[in-house]
């Protein structure tokens, strides 16, 4: 029976750090006032018929804390990546100077900065949902195997044990959480 729940409590962490990652890859896509290539991982460029991801027809790199460099592997694609940058609605105005896109990031304002500490919080809200179903998943199935003949107390242990788990997870996200918003409310 203890394979089992070693089996249930890898399950268990494996979803709880899915969970996590998915939180970071949200959060590195929350600006906060840093120039960062992440910010565009959303734009899409025309590519010979089909729209294709930024990254993929282009370099994009951080020249400083506040300009963001594109370096397309063909020249032709200047004003599809401008016209890419201003489908995907972030607030930024490209500038084309024939051999590169820059971007300036503007400096966020005290209210977009709260925009963007609630958004990271409902981030962290959704992955708290995703360690809370793994949590409820466990413990279903630690009651599938007290049903079929799991002692009450290693029952009750293995539910400890993934509270505990969960407890974790959910301090990490905090955590995570915290060190966002700190970084966002940075002047």
């Amino acid at each position: 029976m203890n394979e089992e729940l070693e089996f249930t409590f890898d399950a268990a962490k494996e979803a709880m750090e899915n969970a996590m990652t998915h939180l970071d890859s949200q959060l590195q896509k929350i600006r906060a006032g840093k120039a960062s290539p992440m910010m565009l991982s959303k734009v899409v460029v025309e590519y010979y018929g089909s729209l294709t991801p930024l990254n993929q027809v282009a370099n994009v790199n951080a020249l400083d804390g506040r300009t963001l460099s594109i370096q397309p592997f063909e020249k032709a694609l200047l004003e599809e990546i401008e016209k890419g940058i201003a489908h995907a609605n972030l607030g930024l105005n490209p500038q084309n100077n024939g051999e590169t896109v820059l971007i300036n990031i503007p400096a966020l304002t005290e209210e977009r900065r709260g925009d963007l500490s609630k958004q990271a919080k409902a981030e962290g809200e959704e992955a708290k949902v995703g360690i809370r179903n793994a949590r409820k998943d466990a413990n279903d199935e630690i009651k599938k195997l007290k049903n079929d003949g799991l002692s009450e107390d290693q029952a009750k242990d293995a539910e400890n044990e993934v509270q505990k788990i969960t407890d974790s997870y959910s301090a990490k996200i905090d955590a995570l959480i915290d060190a966002k918003e700190k970084d966002i409310m940075t002047v």
